[in-house]
């Protein structure tokens, strides 16, 4: 599996993710609803978007974001083909520096490349760094 990281600029994640935080992506992984995964914006090929697979549909992933004033998502473009998703996200890394203000848009190009020795390093991550789960009752899809 390949890792890459992104920049979160858009307020559309709100609570979970702010501006500046940090994605630890994982490409070719399985998308299961309640995951937050990075994709190619449906009208707009060259812009990264990150939303929630909310659930499966016929015509591929309902998306959403967590804050419900933004509605840049599936409500707004319908259902995402599985050929527009990009990467899951793994882990969220926020910066005590993060912007805590909605400003920006979308997410950075993810730097594609292998990170070495994270298996050994995830038992020291700081308390800064979340897993993306479904069980998390914070993360979960609306």
């Amino acid at each position: 599996m390949r890792l890459g990281l992104a920049e979160v600029y858009n307020p559309s994640m709100l609570p979970t993710l702010y501006p500046g935080d940090q994605l630890l992506l994982a490409y070719g992984a399985r998308v299961r609803p309640g995951h937050v995964v990075v994709l190619r914006h449906p009208f707009q090929h060259d812009l990264l978007i990150v939303k929630r697979a909310a659930e499966r549909r016929d015509a591929g992933w309902w998306v959403l974001g967590d804050n419900v004033s933004v509605t840049n998502d599936s409500r707004e473009f319908g259902a995402v083909p599985d050929g527009l998703l990009v990467a899951r996200a793994v882990l969220r890394l926020r910066s005590p520096l993060a912007q805590r203000s909605p400003a920006g848009s979308g997410v950075s190009a993810p730097a594609v490349g292998r990170v070495g020795a994270l298996a050994g390093a995830l038992g020291r991550l700081p308390s800064a760094v979340r897993p993306l789960t479904a069980r998390s009752r914070r993360l979960r899809a609306r």
